[in-house]
C-alpha cells in the first residue's frame, strides 16, 4: 500500500477518532458548554494530540529506539532544568530582577539558562577542560562512551578523533573559539551596519542613495557562496597564517551581515526621524552624534537588540558551516563546524552500538541548543516590545 493512502486513512481515522470524542464527551457531561461549542479542528487537534503521544509510548517501547528515548529524556531533563532556574530567579536577587522571572515564560527561561552555561564554559574552557583543544594523547580513534569491549577507554568519555586529540575537550574548547567569534562578528555587523544605517536615515539624500544602493548589490549575492568566494581569496593573502585568516573571516561575515543590519536600522530611523522631538533637537541645532545616539538609537534599541539575537544565530551558523567546509576556523583551533566533519565517520557505528554514534551528533546539538535558546530569548524581547500582555 502506498505511503499516500496509508496517510489517507490516518487523517480519515483522525478526523473520525476527533468527531466520535466530541460527540462521547458532549453525551457524557450533558452538553456542557465546553464541549457544546467546540469546534471540529479543536477536536481533530486534541485527536493528533492524542495519537502523537500514543506514537510516542509506542517508540518508547520499542527495543531500538534508543535516540528517541535519548531525546524525550534530554527534553524533559532541559525542561525541569528552566523550570527550575525560572524558581531560581523569582526569589534570588534585586526586585527587577525577580519580576522579570516572574514575567518570563519557561522557553525564555531555557534560552537564559542555555546562553549561561554556553558562556561559562566558553569562559572557563582552559579550567574546564580536561586536556587542551592542540594536545595529542598518543590514542587515536577511541569510541565514545569508555566501554573497553567496544575501543572505549574511561579516561576519554567522549572518545579521540583520528589523530588522538580528546572529544571532550575539543568540544569545550569549541564554545570558546566558536560561540566568541560569532558574538564579536556580530557586534562588528552591528556597530558597521546600524551606525550606517542610522547615518543614512538622518542625513538622507545622495548618502542614503549610495549606501542603499550599495547595499542593495551585496544582498543580491548569495552569502554563504559570496563568503566561501572571499576566504578564497583572504586565504592566498594570508600565507598559511590562521590567525590572519580568522580576522579575515570575522571581518568578511561581519560586512556581509552588516548589509541586514542596515536594512533594520534604516528603515527604524526613518520612521523615527520625523517625530517630533528629533525635529525639536534639529532646532535646537543639535549635532549629527546627538542625534543619532541620544533621540533616535535609544528609541530603536529594542527591534536592534531582537535583531541582533537573530543575526548572532545566523552568523553562529556561517561561521559553522564555513569550518565544515574547510574554510572557517582553521585547525588545530576546536570548532563545532570542523568536528562534525572530521568525526562523521563514527555514524558506521550507529547500527550496533548507538553511544558511539553520538561523536558526531553531540557538537551538532551543541550548535541547534544555542540556536534554539537564543530564538527563545529573541522571541520574548520581542514579545515584550511589541507591549502584548498575552
Amino acid at each position: 500500500m502506498s505511503g499516500w493512502l496509508w496517510t489517507l486513512l490516518a487523517l480519515a481515522g483522525l478526523a473520525a477518532l476527533a468527531f466520535a470524542g466530541r460527540a462521547g464527551a458532549r453525551l457524557a457531561t450533558g452538553g456542557a458548554p465546553r464541549f457544546r461549542d467546540m469546534g471540529f479542528g479543536e477536536a481533530f487537534g486534541w485527536a493528533l494530540a492524542g495519537a502523537a503521544v500514543a506514537g510516542g509510548v509506542w517508540l518508547w517501547l520499542l527495543p531500538g529506539a534508543v535516540y528517541f528515548r535519548w531525546a524525550v529524556t534530554g527534553f524533559a531533563l532541559c525542561a525541569v532544568a528552566a523550570f527550575l532556574f525560572r524558581i531560581l530567579g523569582r526569589h534570588v536577587g534585586p526586585e527587577p530582577t525577580k519580576r522579570l522571572f516572574r514575567q518570563m515564560p519557561l522557553t525564555a527561561a531555557f534560552g537564559i539558562l542555555a546562553i549561561l552555561v554556553y558562556a561559562i564554559v566558553a569562559i572557563f574552557a582552559g579550567w574546564i577542560a580536561p586536556h587542551g583543544q592542540e594536545a595529542v594523547l598518543g590514542a587515536a580513534n577511541i569510541v565514545p562512551g569508555g566501554d573497553p569491549a567496544m575501543g572505549g577507554n574511561p579516561d576519554f568519555p567522549l572518545g579521540t578523533d583520528r589523530i588522538g586529540r580528546d572529544i571532550l575537550s575539543r568540544l569545550i574548547y569549541g564554545a570558546q573559539n566558536t560561540v566568541g567569534l560569532a558574538f564579536a562578528t556580530t557586534l562588528l555587523a552591528f556597530v558597521l551596519g546600524g551606525s550606517l544605517g542610522l547615518l543614512a536615515a538622518v542625513v538622507g539624500g545622495w548618502l542614503d542613495q549610495v549606501l542603499s544602493r550599495g547595499v542593495d548589490v551585496l544582498m543580491a549575492i548569495p552569502s554563504l557562496i559570496f563568503a566561501l568566494l572571499l576566504l578564497t581569496i583572504a586565504s592566498v593573502w594570508a600565507e598559511g597564517a590562521r590567525g590572519l585568516l580568522t580576522f579575515y573571516m570575522v571581518l568578511i561575515i561581519a560586512v556581509i551581515d552588516s548589509t541586514r543590519v542596515f536594512r533594520l536600522a534604516r528603515a527604524v530611523g526613518i520612521g523615527i526621524v520625523v517625530m517630533d522631538y528629533v525635529e525639536a533637537a534639529k532646532l535646537r541645532g543639535e549635532g549629527m552624534g546627538h542625534l543619532v545616539f541620544r533621540e533616535i538609537l535609544p528609541n530603536a534599541t529594542a527591534p536592534l537588540l531582537a535583531e541582533f539575537g537573530l543575526r548572532f544565530c545566523f552568523v553562529f551558523l556561517t561561521i559553522a558551516s564555513l569550518s565544515f567546509l574547510g574554510v572557517g576556523i582553521q585547525p588545530p583551533l576546536a570548532d563545532w563546524g570542523t568536528m562534525v566533519r572530521d568525526l562523521a565517520q563514527f555514524i558506521n557505528f550507529a547500527a550496533f552500538a548507538p553511544m558511539v554514534a553520538l561523536a558526531p551528533l553531540l557538537p551538532a546539538l551543541a550548535i541547534a541548543i544555542l540556536t534554539v535558546g537564543v530564538n527563545f530569548v529573541v522571541d520574548w524581547m520581542l514579545h515584550r516590545s511589541s507591549g502584548l500582555k498575552s
